[in-house]
């Protein structure tokens, strides 16, 4: 499947998911903490079993690769964003002031890449990362 394709299936996901997690979170009156132990224990078990054929690779992958996904995933973005995520949904009176904010990602994944030399800003990055902050700007300071 075409990574665009992917990558939009991914919004879809994340964006309807985000809706339940609100729900959840605010008719359960549940902490962020909860909500978030409750997702990541099913995401496990379904991944666990998703890559249960491919988990070999991990002993061959090396210390390097898997300390970098313990941090940025396990400890930056599964731990920090995720439970930021969740008290900014449980916090919010809406989903229009939280998503538009937390789905920013693409941007800050250019500027660390930037930072490190992995990406290099064309006149076409520049221009989509000032329409997306201009977009976020009119989304998250619209009257809720």
């Amino acid at each position: 499947m075409r990574p665009q394709v992917l990558a939009l299936i991914t919004a879809i996901a994340w964006g309807v998911g985000g809706f339940f997690e609100k729900r959840g979170l605010q008719t359960g009156n549940l902490s962020p903490q909860v909500g978030i132990t409750i997702r990541t224990a099913v995401a496990l078990v379904i991944l666990g079993a998703v890559s249960l054929p491919q988990l070999r690779t991990v002993a061959q992958a090396g210390p390097k690769p898997l300390l970098l996904l313990v941090i940025g995933g396990g400890v930056v973005a599964g731990s920090i964003g995720m439970l930021s995520f969740y008290a900014a949904l449980r916090g919010a009176s809406s989903l229009a002031q939280v998503m538009p904010i937390a789905f920013t990602s693409p941007l800050w994944s250019v500027i660390v890449g930037l930072t490190f030399g992995t990406e290099r800003l064309t006149w076409q990055t520049a221009l989509g990362m000032a329409l997306t902050l201009g977009g976020i700007a009119v989304l998250t300071t619209a009257p809720h």
